[in-house]
């Protein structure tokens, strides 16, 4: 288990600016970042890459579709601009030496028809993640699709959806995150969710119900950790927290408000947390 720390907190173009947090992160005791690949070329993260490997953090990639390049859309000129990006992705990721990319990757966030996901763009879903699964094998990059909440999605929304999609793909390198921000909306009962569909579910993202301090909130996180223990995870636990750094990613993701005191609060008090609650659930469930 590696507890890791999503940057998209700190911002969308990671580099040596942000050494002196990477080594913070480093000295409280994570062992992985996710790094925001959305723009750029190989060569920036190799060098974000080397960075990490001499702090010592091991890395992966946080990545999305884009309404431009849209895996599931009709028109196939968006879909071959959507293998290509999804094609930079994992050249980027693997540039960086990074594990794993992890996110919306199945259909952009934000973008609605009006109805649920039709026949033809479930087939076209699982066309675009075989392929992108496929592609980042040889690099050593494991694909972890998210299931997003239905308002900010309507490909993936449910961890149904995202183990229908993982079924038809059926391919060894695929498989999706449970995060439990996304979870706490659309699961009757999160926990029992996760442990029903452990088996497919490669990441997961340990996130408050209001994108603030993990349990800070009402998040369940003891069932959590407890059906995490049960399942005997041994994959990543990223914290997810969002704030106003980013403008554009505080309005898509509609943070008006401060949800933490400071960085270097979040970043303590959710490490913290989260290897307490890995330890806690070891002793009640021995």
């Amino acid at each position: 288990m590696k507890v890791a720390f999503n940057l998209l907190v700190i911002g969308a173009d990671i580099g040596m600016q942000h050494a002196r947090q990477l080594e913070r992160l480093k000295a409280l005791g994570y062992d992985a970042v996710e790094v925001p690949v959305f723009s750029g070329k190989e060569q920036h993260y190799a060098a974000v890459g080397r960075l990490l490997a001499d702090i010592g953090l091991v890395a992966g990639a946080a990545a999305v579709a884009t309404s431009e390049a849209n895996p599931v859309s009709a028109d196939a000129s968006v879909r071959a601009k959507a293998r290509d990006h999804h094609r930079w992705i994992v050249d980027c990721t693997a540039a960086m030496g990074g594990e794993i990319v992890a996110g919306p990757l199945h259909s952009p966030v934000g973008v609605f028809t009006g109805f649920e996901p039709t026949p033809e763009e479930f087939d076209r879903c699982v066309e675009a993640m075989h392929a992108l699964a496929d592609y980042a094998a040889p690099a050593g990059v494991r694909i972890s699709a998210e299931a997003v909440n239905r308002f900010e999605c309507y490909m993936m929304s449910t961890i149904a959806q995202a183990s229908a999609v993982c079924r038809a793909v059926n391919h060894p390198n695929y498989g999706y995150m449970f995060d439990t921000f996304h979870a706490n909306i659309e699961e009757k009962d999160p926990a029992a969710t996760y442990e029903r569909y452990h088996n497919e579910i490669n990441h997961f993202h340990v996130s408050e119900n209001d994108r603030g301090v993990p349990g800070s909130g009402h998040v369940p996180f003891a069932a959590h950790f407890d059906a995490l223990r049960r399942c005997r995870y041994d994959g990543w636990l990223t914290v997810e927290s969002f704030g106003r750094a980013l403008p554009e990613l505080a309005g898509a993701t509609r943070v008006w408000r401060d949800l933490f005191d400071d960085l270097d609060s979040l970043f303590a008090e959710s490490v913290a947390f989260v290897r307490r609650e890995w330890a806690a659930a070891e002793e009640r469930l021995a």
